[in-house]
Parts: structure tokens; C-alpha cells; sequence
């Protein structure tokens, strides 16, 4: 997708619809704000003009939001007051929202990826006709 703001709403309807199709809704709040955290450092940091956005099950436990960008500069979590200024915080939401975050370095770029854990989804009964 491209690297501009309005990617973030393209992101946040994508990780909506993953969660719905797991049985995760509980976790639809929360994981939105962590993927526009995700995509707004992107968009604000990485060098060519498109990002990737990815939502995956690493396990039965975890769901996976990710950004990649083709920028080598790793992310640092700001935990300074500068004064009034609220930008440059996100790392602490998704820090907050997270069970664990972190960042895989490739070759051309990374991925900044936080990972949130799952309900157990309750199983179905099947009612033969």
C-alpha cells in the first residue's frame, strides 16, 4: 500500500476483518490502535513510497500486526517528557497493548510487528440433522 496517512484506515479495516474471521473481536480495540501506531511510524520514517501492512497467526496463541518498510533505521520506544509534544510516543502504546513487539532487520528494509495473544475460540456444536 502506499506510505501516506490515509493508509492507516486501509490497515485498520484489514486487521478488522482477520480478527472477525478468527473469532478474535475481543481483541479489535485494541489491535487497531497498534496497527495505526504502526503504520504512522512508517509513514513517517521509512524511505520509498509503499509499506506493507501484515496480520498473521505466528501461532495458536498469538495474533501478529506488522509494517514493513524498506528503511533500515531501527525504532526506539521515547520514554523522555519533552515538554507538550505527544509525537513520537506510539512504541509506548504499542508497547502497552502488546504481549511482546519487536523488530525483524532485513537486507532492504524491517518489519516492526507487535503481537497480541488470543482467546481460546469456544468450539461448536454440531447438531446432526
Amino acid at each position: 500500500m502506499r506510505r501516506v496517512p490515509e493508509s492507516a484506515e486501509v490497515a485498520r479495516k484489514l486487521v478488522r476483518a482477520a480478527l472477525a474471521a478468527w473469532g478474535q473481536e475481543d481483541l479489535i480495540e485494541d489491535a487497531v490502535l497498534v496497527i495505526t501506531e504502526l503504520v504512522s511510524n512508517a509513514v513517517n520514517h521509512a524511505r520509498l513510497e509503499s509499506i506493507r501492512v501484515v496480520v498473521t497467526r505466528p501461532s495458536e496463541k498469538f495474533v501478529r500486526l506488522g509494517v514493513v518498510d524498506r528503511s533500515r533505521t531501527m525504532p526506539h520506544m521515547r520514554t523522555d517528557s519533552n515538554g507538550d509534544n505527544t509525537r513520537g510516543r506510539g512504541l509506548l502504546l504499542v508497547d502497552a497493548l502488546t504481549d511482546r513487539w519487536g523488530t525483524d532487520r532485513y537486507r532492504w528494509g524491517k518489519q516492526v510487528w507487535g503481537e497480541m495473544r488470543c482467546e481460546p475460540v469456544p468450539e461448536r456444536d454440531h447438531l446432526d440433522p
